[in-house]
């Protein structure tokens, strides 16, 4: 069973920045894009950050937009996720999946549309 792996979560004071990344633990062939998505407690998941992983498109939800940035190493299969100036409000376990289909925008932000959801790691931003 394929899934997602992510690591480099932690913990970081306010203002702090962070890198998560994200690998598949097998082969996964031409999926589409690779979406980042966080769950803090007693929340729902919600979207994060998407990018395409043939041309590097991306999208993100507002509430990270100019201080989270999305991005994918090819040679490495990886995606990252660096994540500057954070607040507590960002404090949640932050998971990633793939999308299979040729959806932009805000298509890449529907949550039920991904698969291969890795276990998540925690990311604490402490006040």
């Amino acid at each position: 069973q394929v899934q997602m792996v992510e690591s480099g979560g932690g913990v970081v004071q306010a203002g702090g920045s962070l890198r998560v990344s994200c690998a598949p633990s097998g082969r996964i062939i031409s999926y589409y894009a690779v979406g980042w998505f966080r769950q803090a407690p007693g929340k729902e998941r919600q979207f994060v950050a998407a990018i395409n992983w043939s041309d590097g498109g991306t999208y993100y939800a507002d509430s990270v937009k100019g201080r989270f940035t999305i991005s994918r190493d090819n040679a490495k299969n990886t995606v990252y996720l660096q994540m500057n100036n954070l607040e507590p409000e960002d404090t949640a376990v932050y998971s990633c999946a793939v999308q299979y289909g040729r959806a932009r925008g805000q298509a890449m932000g529907v949550i039920k549309s991904y698969v291969y959801w890795g276990q998540g790691t925690q990311v604490t931003v402490s006040s």
